[in-house]
């Protein structure tokens, strides 16, 4: 398995953590490919994507094909969200065959098509949203928190395919204190509300069985939770992979 794409992101994180609202802050918003996966969900903020409904887990693949042939037209892709899209498979090709195990193996091979094949050849940044839950590993007899999916590929996990795996969620602002960096920024709102909407950028004591991750040096300890904004982590990327380009 070899994946090339450095710009390349999982976002992982519950219902109502901040996934999607983390987009809003992406640069030349015209130019992002929006793959709305979940039943065209509206965006939590004004959004100037392309927007694009998926109703077929194939039309994925077609919006990869479209944007390479379309190079002018797209900077960045976002699949929102990579479990509907696995669930709107199993529905729509799994459910209704005959043979249900050969549909199973075609599941993951849909998977393992669209990473190896489209995102990880894409000139694009590609940013998946995944709904996570916790888990028992009943091998190590502990709860983990990972992306949820069926089939084989369930041995190794989604976050097996991406380098860099980061968590949005709510923290409470007291347990923030020890965290201060220049990418973390606690607004009026968050200091009335007691709590900052985040992502969690690398593993701490408390959170050792999630599936966070990222290439070394790549965030300082400081750095572990920075602002939910996903233009940051393009930028990170971009310096870390590429030091003389522009994010």
């Amino acid at each position: 398995m070899v994946i090339e794409n450095d710009n390349l992101v999982l976002i992982g994180g519950e219902s109502a953590g901040g996934k999607t609202a983390s987009l809003r802050n992406l640069k030349d918003p015209e130019k992002v490919m929006y793959l709305n996966c979940e039943s065209n969900k509206k965006c939590p903020f004004p959004a100037k994507f392309q927007q694009f409904s998926v109703t077929d887990p194939l039309q994925v693949y077609e919006g990869f094909e479209y944007a390479e042939a379309n190079q002018d037209k797209f900077h960045t892709i976002v699949i929102d969200t990579l479990t509907m899209l696995m669930d709107m498979y199993e529905s729509v090709y799994v459910l209704p065959a005959k043979d249900t195990m050969k549909m199973w193996s075609a599941y993951q091979q849909f998977f393992k098509k669209l990473m190896q094949d489209y995102v990880a050849k894409s000139k694009c940044n590609v940013i998946v949203l995944a709904h996570v839950q916790s888990i028992m590993n009943e091998s190590a007899m502990v709860m983990e928190k990972k992306v949820p999916v069926k089939g084989a590929l369930k041995q190794n996990g989604i976050e097996a395919y991406f380098s860099t795996v980061v968590s949005a969620r709510r923290i409470p602002l007291i347990e923030l204190e020890k965290y201060q960096n220049e990418l973390l920024n606690v607004t009026e709102e968050d200091e009335m509300l007691g709590f900052k909407y985040v992502y969690q950028t690398r593993l701490t004591k408390e959170t050792v069985n999630e599936r966070i991750r990222a290439s070394m040096g790549m965030w300082d300890t400081k750095e572990t939770f920075i602002d939910n904004d996903a233009q940051l982590l393009l930028e990170r990327l971009h310096q870390y992979y590429s030091p003389t380009s522009v994010a």
